[in-house]
């Protein structure tokens, strides 16, 4: 088993389409801006900025970004997300 980070809604709903490696992955797919994933990690006043657009979406749609189990399928290069968060 490895972790998984993704979006659980206001209702308590996992959101798969946007899981990722990390929450800075997930922040990256949920925010209508692209950035950079180099310059977000040397950046501090880059980091700051996409920070503050993540907690914007984040306190719009009402969504928390979450850690949750998954298992890492041999056979398919996919991820199945348990709906266990850890």
């Amino acid at each position: 088993m490895t972790a998984a980070w993704t979006i659980r809604d206001g209702n308590g709903q996992l959101h798969a389409e946007f899981a990722a490696v990390s929450p800075l992955e997930v922040g990256r797919r949920i925010v209508p801006t692209r950035y950079d994933a180099f310059r977000l990690q040397v950046s501090p006043s880059y980091r700051a900025m996409f920070d503050r657009a993540v907690g914007q979406v984040l306190a719009r749609q009402g969504w928390q970004i979450v850690r949750v189990k998954a298992a890492v399928r041999a056979n398919r290069a996919s991820v199945a997300v348990s709906a266990h968060a850890a």
